[in-house]
């Protein structure tokens, strides 16, 4: 005889939840309008939340495990070997905050020819540097080996097996010695371009010292600053050359996300906003037309709980199917954007925690927005429910429907008008998801506007129309037929050529940064270029520079200040004399005197030319090959990558949220024409007609939509003033103010009608759908 099972709780569960189940497919089915609705707006709110979220880990965390697992450097500093030794700097090793050292490291620079294809040419720093590993700097040897025996080399490159070409490759450098590449690595410090064996280092007559530290305290510029100013100062006056931050670092290598992060922030945050507030009206909704249903649930013997759960489980099912939807959506157009975030330094994708969170979260949040409308049908009685489903509730707004009777507006208008009012929590959650919806294309349109200013001035367009290169052997192109200075003037002798201006795109060092930077060198009517200036001045002689915002705040520099350029053994100094608004974090632009004292012998690499206004572009580029075949003249583009991609991204989720927005209008006609069938029925029984049934439903949202439009554009304006100066910031770029102050009178009349736009086109389908309603339908039904 088999022993008596003990009673459990699977029974009763089962028992419990197969009626809330069946329960809520019914309802589910019964209002396939609001499900779709429902799924809708979750996809279109996840996948919003999806990219912004993957952004916003890819900001930090790859570098910092990637910096962890290295050891990094959190400064590395570069000393002038001639005024300080290495027992000077142990010293320094000894501060107070330090908490490891490695170095000092030889540094050298030598300098690749013209003639070697395989490599760029131009200065390469070498450090001297006997093992990849050590307490600090661990540098990621991920193909081949290290030096052993001088003449050998390690590159730096990002792990990427295209580069693999360059193992075994052998170059002689203009300095004469010749280097094997036997490795191929990287630093997450950046603390060199290349390395190779002490003993090779000292025999290339080093000029600097480099140090690597790592401190106790490092989480902010200000600690980092304080930091290095214990170890440098019982040092010589002028032996530190210069420090690089690894904070500074991480905010190039995250630059690209960073300044994607606030818009697409931004339209996260409105997408879930939106979403709630329609979860919660469309579970009012259904409440409010379903108190029969309520009160038949409970007549069957459904508990208070159980009804609730009928209602949860009804917006849970589109909620989880709308989340995992998004989820992946949200992933693959997270991609793109996460392409370029490592800086080669590490790879990103979006982590798993992302997907976790908006899969549980999503669906989370639609509950807790369903829960309030949820808990209102908990504490409604039965008798009270099938009572308050057979009274009418027509009653409400009536008065505002008598005051505008008296208004001279046809009947269908005026009647569309008193709708709203009879049911003002309802309208209360439509208006908020309207006016989020104008607030939404406002933002996109400032965002488009700015962006379109900008892209034109880093295009420079309308100042250069065609760029003329040089043939390089080196690329199996035609060398020129003729020199420097006259190639320079036959651009000038062609038809059509207004200004002409000479450019040298050359690889150097700030002396004491162990990365190189980019000079553009000047000749000619670099005035007419069209570089938009945000302070300072533009060039006017030898010794003189202009960069980037992002340049000056990446190595702590302002107007006024003295740089220091290293072209091989050559030497400049220069002041900073204006800022561009070019995002470049590494490139300076100078006189072309200051390249002389550099490098004496430098050609121009490129012409940039501007023509009269109606010069064909074709025909004068024609002109230039016909008159040297080793000119290679390209039209200058018009498009940014930067813009097109925020313009791009922006309008996706514009459309998306704008089509959220209208989801929402349109599931409150659709609930509004079944509590009024009865309504519409008489309507239609005394005369009116399905096109004035049309124009009452659509006028009811239209007013809601005049009303979101004003209050939704004052809240997209202040959006745009806290997005585009984060993207600014994050991205190291100064505007100028005419690309923040965008908005103009006839600009924001149009955006007021954005409401109604989003309120016409969410009503339109569902009232049409009214107007088809028979007198015979609506009588069979009641």
């Amino acid at each position: 005889m088999s022993a008596a099972r003990k009673p459990g709780l699977a029974g009763p569960v089962l028992a419990a939840v197969g009626p809330v189940w069946r329960a809520a497919r019914g309802a589910v089915r019964r209002r396939r309008v609001q499900t779709v609705v429902l799924g809708i707006v979750v996809f279109c709110s996840t996948v919003t939340i999806v990219v912004a979220l993957g952004l916003l880990e890819s900001v930090s965390a790859p570098f910092e495990r990637v910096f962890a697992a290295q050891r990094g450097a959190h400064v590395v500093a570069a000393y002038d070997a001639g005024k300080v030794s290495a027992a000077q700097l142990a010293g320094g090793a000894r501060a107070a905050g330090v908490k490891a050292v490695a170095g000092p490291f030889a540094q050298a620079a030598v300098t690749i020819p013209d003639s070697f294809e395989h490599l760029p040419p131009g200065p390469l720093s070498v450090t001297g540097r006997a093992a990849p590993g050590g307490p600090v700097d661990r540098v990621d040897l991920w193909t081949g080996r290290w030096p052993a025996r001088p003449g050998e080399i390690v590159l730096s490159r990002p792990p990427n097996s295209h580069f693999s070409f360059l193992l075994g490759v052998t170059f002689t450098v203009r300095e004469g010695s010749t280097f094997t590449v036997v490795g191929l690595a990287g630093s997450v410090s950046r603390s060199g371009e290349s390395w190779v064996t002490p003993e090779q280092a000292a025999a290339l007559r080093p000029g600097i010292l480099q140090m690597l530290y790592r401190l106790d305290g490092a989480a902010t510029d200000a600690e980092v600053r304080r930091g290095t100013a214990a170890i440098t100062a019982g040092l010589p006056a002028g032996a530190l050359l210069g420090t690089q931050s690894y904070l500074t670092v991480k905010r190039d290598a995250n630059r690209m996300a960073s300044t994607y992060l606030p818009f697409l922030t931004g339209f996260g945050v409105l997408g879930l906003v939106v979403a709630v507030l329609i979860v919660a009206n469309v579970v009012s909704g259904a409440v409010v037309a379903g108190f029969r249903h309520i009160g038949v649930l409970k007549a069957l013997g459904f508990t208070p709980n159980q009804v609730v759960a009928v209602y949860l489980t009804m917006v849970l099912v589109p909620a989880m199917a709308g989340g995992a939807l998004g989820t992946l959506a949200g992933g693959l157009a997270a991609r793109p954007l996460l392409d370029d975030v490592g800086a080669g330094t590490f790879s990103v994708a979006v982590s798993p925690w992302v997907y976790a969170a908006t899969l549980a979260g999503m669906p989370a949040v639609v509950m807790l927005a369903a829960l309030v409308p949820a808990l209102r049908a908990r504490r409604v009685t039965a008798a009270v429910a099938i009572s308050a489903a057979g009274a009418s509730r027509s009653g409400r707004g009536r008065r505002v429907q008598r005051l505008l009777s008296g208004a001279r507006l046809p009947r269908a208008v005026s009647l569309g008008l008193g709708l709203p009012f009879a049911r003002p929590g309802r309208t209360a959650l439509t208006l908020a998801a309207v006016v989020l919806g104008a607030a939404t294309v406002t933002l996109a349109t400032g965002l488009s506007t700015t962006m379109t200013a900008y892209g034109q001035a880093a295009q420079r367009v309308g100042y250069v129309h065609t760029i003329v290169q040089t043939g390089q052997a080196r690329q199996r192109e035609t060398p020129p037929r003729h020199d420097d200075a006259v190639i320079e003037a036959l651009l000038r002798a062609l038809p059509g050529a207004v200004h002409v201006t000479a450019d040298a795109w050359i690889d150097l060092h700030l002396t004491g940064y162990p990365e190189p930077i980019m000079g553009r060198f000047l000749r000619g009517d670099s005035a007419t270029l069209g570089e938009t200036l945000v302070e300072g001045r533009w060039l006017s002689g030898p010794g003189e520079v202009v960069a980037p915002s992002a340049f000056l705040g990446k190595h702590g520099l302002a107007v006024g200040d003295r740089v220091s350029l290293s072209l091989g053994r050559g030497r400049a100094e220069a002041t900073v004399v204006g800022v561009t608004m070019d995002g470049s974090a590494d490139l300076i632009q100078a006189d072309w005197q200051t390249l002389t004292a550099l490098a004496p012998t430098q050609k121009a690499t490129q012409y940039e030319v501007r023509l009269a206004p109606g010069t064909s572009v074709e025909s004068y580029n024609a002109a230039v090959r016909a008159a040297d075949p080793g000119l290679y003249p390209v039209a200058k583009s018009r498009t940014d990558e930067t813009t097109v991609a925020v313009i791009g991204f922006a309008s996706v989720l514009t459309l998306l949220l704008g089509t959220v927005s209208a989801l929402g209008v349109l599931n409150t006609v659709v609930l509004d024409t079944r509590e009024r069938r009865r309504d519409i029925g008489m309507l239609k029984s005394i005369g009116m007609t399905p096109r004035q049934v049309t124009v009452m439903m659509v006028t009811s949202m239209a007013a809601l939509g005049v009303a979101g439009g004003l209050l939704g554009v004052p809240i997209g304006v202040a959006a745009h003033r806290l997005v585009v100066p984060a993207m600014a910031d994050a991205a190291g770029v100064t505007l100028p103010a005419f690309m923040v102050d965008v908005w103009h009178l006839p600009m924001l009349t149009l955006l007021a009608l954005a409401g109604v736009v989003i309120a016409v086109l969410g009503a339109y389908v569902p009232a049409r759908s009214a107007a088809r309603l028979t007198i015979a339908t609506v009588l069979h039904n009641e």
